[in-house]
Parts: structure tokens; sequence; C-alpha cells
């Protein structure tokens, strides 16, 4: 029996991958066992960015390493980096047995080897993406955007309902985009209506990676709706300024962007709103960025992720003129990241003395396991680290007072086993 051993790296929407592979491997026989223990050795490639890359290669290099001194037998480089550079790799890594890129990835059906925890599973609903922001690689690496089946996802989620999944991650590159290639219209709010009617075990949906483009009036309505969807809009807007907007393609304006998060506070009570920004982008000037700082500042999101701009072989930006020195752009990182810092800090201060509703995801030590709101999306947002005289189980939902709070986590008490009130954020007008 051939024994497989796998290396996820990058976002969930690979991890999903990785999970499908090694489904299909063990249903043809294969044993699925720690990498340092394989006979054949899997990494599951990220190219998204630079860093992305060196990571990747450095991990091949390391199979390397291993396969040279007998501890395994093959290996395999799978996803985005052969994908994107299925000519140039091989002469480099003699030693790897076979790249295999997209087109040799199947994404359908449900045998899946879960590489996540139990109580919570990652779903994706889409492949690549209908955009064609110029700083991004994407659609060259995954393709335009794909669906999925409806009723093949709502098959997925009911067999995991059955499993007693906690919580779910709707995914995909953009998933407000879903359905407009396959039922020719905007089809997440469809979508999630006829999922909420087949689960009975999910307490939560999550949705991440929607476009501010797509987002309309009977998606928010759905969100502010039902509990059962976490009130956590994961909403990437990259920059405010119109002219990088432009640049950027982005496809939509300063306008929309800000008349999208009023009408998410308006409309969906106790909302949490993560965005992504990206700093050093060709020609950014030190105005356009003070606009960004200032559009942080007034913001003040709950979450919120930064990266400094990737030069990325084809893609139209990487030909732009003015590009941003490093310098500069890690010093614009950096004073994101520590204004971000203050607003996390004083948005957490808020939940001191509450009773709130927290998904254990582990135990850390005797009486001291660790969990997440629903504000907070698994190995991204913070943790509540939880004090309890009872024994908790991963998946188990508690209630929890809130007696510490840091920049980004929160600590709390088991006050006692049933759940609390699903999770409102504390009113802005005490973080502003």
């Amino acid at each position: 029996m051939t024994k497989i051993g796998i290396l996820s790296l990058g976002c969930p929407r690979n991890l999903v991958d990785s999970e499908k592979i090694l489904g299909r491997l063990l249903k043809k026989g294969c044993r699925i066992v720690d990498i340092k223990d394989a006979d054949v050795a899997i990494v599951n490639t990220c190219a998204f960015i630079e860093d992305a890359k060196k990571e990747s290669i450095d991990a091949i290099l390391d199979l390397v390493e291993l396969k040279k001194q007998g501890a395994i037998k093959k290996i395999i480089v799978a996803g985005c980096l052969p994908e994107r550079y299925k000519n140039e790799l091989p002469p480099h890594f003699k030693e790897v047995d076979a790249f295999i890129g997209r087109q040799e990835l199947g994404r359908e059906g449900l045998d899946v080897y879960r590489l996540s925890p139990k109580h919570y599973a990652y779903v994706k609903i889409s492949e690549g993406c209908r955009h064609t922001c110029s700083y991004c690689v994407i659609p060259r690496i995954k393709g335009r955007l794909k669906s999925r089946r409806q009723e093949d996802i709502i098959k997925e989620i009911r067999l995991l309902d059955s499993q007693k999944v906690s919580e779910i991650n709707i995914i995909g590159q953009d998933i407000t985009s879903y359905g407009l290639d396959i039922y020719r219209k905007p089809y997440l709010h469809i979508l999630l209506k006829s999922l909420l009617k087949n689960i009975r075990n999910i307490r939560w949906l999550r949705l991440l990676y929607l476009h501010p483009e797509n987002i309309n009036n009977t998606l928010i309505d759905l969100l502010a709706q039902d509990n059962r969807i976490c009130k956590y809009v994961d909403l990437p807007v990259q920059h405010i300024n119109p002219r990088i907007l432009k640049a950027m393609n982005r496809g939509v304006s300063r306008d929309k962007i800000l008349n999208t998060l009023k009408l998410l506070r308006e409309r969906i009570p106790g909302v949490a709103i993560r965005t992504s920004l990206i700093v050093g982008f060709p020609g950014e000037t030190e105005k356009e960025f003070r606009e960004l700082i200032d559009f942080v500042k007034e913001q003040r999101f709950e979450r919120l992720g930064v990266f400094r701009y990737s030069r990325e072989e084809g893609t139209k930006a990487y030909n732009f003129k003015r590009q941003v020195s490093e310098k500069i752009k890690q010093r614009r990182f950096d004073e994101i990241m520590r204004l971000q810092q203050d607003i996390a800090a004083e948005f957490n201060n808020g939940f001191l003395g509450t009773t709130r509703e927290v998904l254990i995801d582990e135990k850390e030590e005797d009486g001291c396991y660790q969990g997440r709101l629903s504000i907070d999306a698994p190995e991204v947002d913070g943790s509540v680290f939880v004090k309890s005289g009872k024994r908790i189980k991963e998946g188990d939902f508690v209630k929890v007072k809130i007696t510490d709070t840091y920049e980004y986590d929160l600590v709390g008490t088991q006050i006692n086993a049933s759940v609390g009130a699903p999770f409102m954020a504390p009113e802005r007008s005490e973080r502003v």
C-alpha cells in the first residue's frame, strides 16, 4: 500500500483541492500519512505573489533533500506553481517526479480526505475569476469563473451537516459572481436560501471573498435576516483612491465602495467587516497613500489585512511605470498596520464584561481552550482564550464572559453550558 503525504500551501481554496486529491488517492487504495513518513510526497503550491512562490520553492527543496536522504521515494508538485511555470520548473527540479497543474486536478465529487478540523469545513463554490485586476495572476492560473452546480454544492453541505460540522466557510475567488457563468444572473443569495433549508446541525455559515461590485440589496437583506449566516463580510477593496482603483482595473468606484460600506453598516445590525488593502501599487503617491490612511481611520474596519504590492510577470501592472521601491512599500505597510492595531485594540475593548457565543477550536491545556467569535474566520482572525472548569469538545458552542482583551485576541471564562446570544458588535460610537 503506497503511503501518501501532502503539504498544502496558500489559501483555503488550495486546502480544498488538497482534500480532494487525497480523497481520490484514498479511494484508489493509498494510505494517507504524515509527509515525513510518506513514500510519495505531494506539495500543493501557491504562486499568487512573490512570498508565496518563495514558500513553495523552499518546500520543494526540502522535499528534494528528503528524497536524497532516502526518506521519501517520489515527489509530486501540484497546483498553482506548476500551472504558472509549467515549462520553467522541470529543468531546475530534476528530482521531482511529476508536475501537475490545475487541468489535471478534478474539482467535482464528494470523495475528500479532510485536512481541516472535524468541526469546520471549507466548501468551494466556484473556481477562477471573471475580473481582470491589473495586479492579479489568478485568471491566468485558475482561468475564468467556473461555478459549481447548485445541486452539487447542496449535496456536499448536506453530507457535512450529517457529520455534525459546526461551521461551513463558503469560499471562491469571488463568490458574489457565483452563478453568472451557468445561471446567467447573480445566484449567491439563491444558493444560500437553498442551503439554509437543507441544514440542521450547522450553526455558522461564513462567506469569504465578496467583491464590492456585486453586493446587492437582496444579499444584504439575507445577511441581516438569518443568524446562521455570520455577520462577517469579507470585502477586499484594495484601495480607495479613484485613480489607483482605475489603474487596478477593479471595476468599482470610490463612491460605490463607500456606499456599499454604508449600506452594510446601516442594514446589518452588528456587522463586522474585513477588508484587504494593497500599498505601493505602481505610481501610488504619498498623497494617495494618505488618502488610504484617512479611509482606514474613517471606516475603522473590525478586521483588516494589508499586502505590499507584488510585481508579477504576466499581469498588466508588471509593465506600469513608476514602480514603488520596497523600502517605501514596507514603510507604508508598517504605518497602516500600526494604525489598525490601535483600531483593533479599541474594538476589542468594547467586548470587555460582555457575554458572547464562542466556537471552541482546540484544547490548549487543562482548563484552557482556544475558540472564536463568529466574526473570526479560522486561521485568519483573532481568538478567544477560554477558561473553564468543565470539559469542552472541539466544535462546542459555549457562553463566555470576556474578562480581558488584547489587540487581536480576547480572554474569557465559560459561565455555563448553554450558548450565548449571536454576535453583535459593540456600538460604533464606542470606537470612534
